[in-house]
């Protein structure tokens, strides 16, 4: 028998899909921005504000959820859980913004060395594949899904600093490329944590456990 906090919970379940799908949508096109030199700063900065928007109304129902209910121990899990991946999804639109200001000031990496272009297509596409397990995952609060993403986390990890080794080798990189380069491989590597969080958000949720995937 369904009860009254159920439809409540539902509600912010959507919303976190919902945001999940943006979230994806933002680091995509700041991806493309960079290879590709297109302009869609104005678009990543749309999406960036209302993930913020949509973070703060999770916030805001999950407290009159807490408020008029008072949830059982499980629910209360689950509202903090949401309330913590709503954040997590908002810093992947104001990550993806970042990367697309850099591509803004500096010119993107189009012109930079193959191996830059090649390194950052990489890590993005590790990123994409990340968020859209945690939004699988999510769906179904599948804890043995969302600890998937702990081995590609650590992928990333390593590129991130491969990336920085070579780029010290290579003493000859222009300096617009190796500053547009290290921040957008560094943003990459904060959405890569920021989709750990969330599986450990959607763990949580699921079998009451608390673990750490980094």
């Amino acid at each position: 028998m369904s009860r009254i906090i159920d439809s409540g919970l539902e509600e912010l379940s959507a919303t976190l899909h919902k945001m999940g799908e943006l979230a994806y949508r933002a680091v995509l096109a700041a991806i493309i921005e960079c290879v590709e030199n297109k302009q869609v700063y104005s678009e990543i900065c749309e999406i960036s504000d209302a993930l913020v928007l949509m973070a703060d109304n999770v916030e805001d129902k999950a407290f009159e959820l807490i408020a008029r209910f008072q949830p059982v121990a499980s629910d209360l899990r689950t509202i903090k859980s949401y309330m913590k991946i709503a954040y997590d999804f908002a810093r992947f639109g104001r990550y993806a913004l970042d990367v697309s200001y850099t591509n803004q000031k500096l010119g993107g990496i189009g012109n930079c060395d193959a191996w830059m272009i090649s390194h950052v297509k990489e890590m993005g596409e590790k990123a994409l594949k990340m968020i859209n397990l945690s939004i699988t995952s999510l769906r179904s609060h599948d804890a043995q899904l969302a600890e998937k993403v702990a081995q590609t986390e650590r992928e990333i990890d390593k590129m991130y600093f491969d990336f920085l080794n070579k780029l010290i080798e290579r003493a000859d990189t222009t300096t617009k490329c190796a500053i547009s380069s290290v921040l957008i491989v560094r943003y990459l590597e904060r959405i890569a944590d920021h989709v750990t969080y969330i599986c450990e958000s959607i763990i949580y949720i699921a079998t009451g456990r608390k673990v750490v995937l980094r």
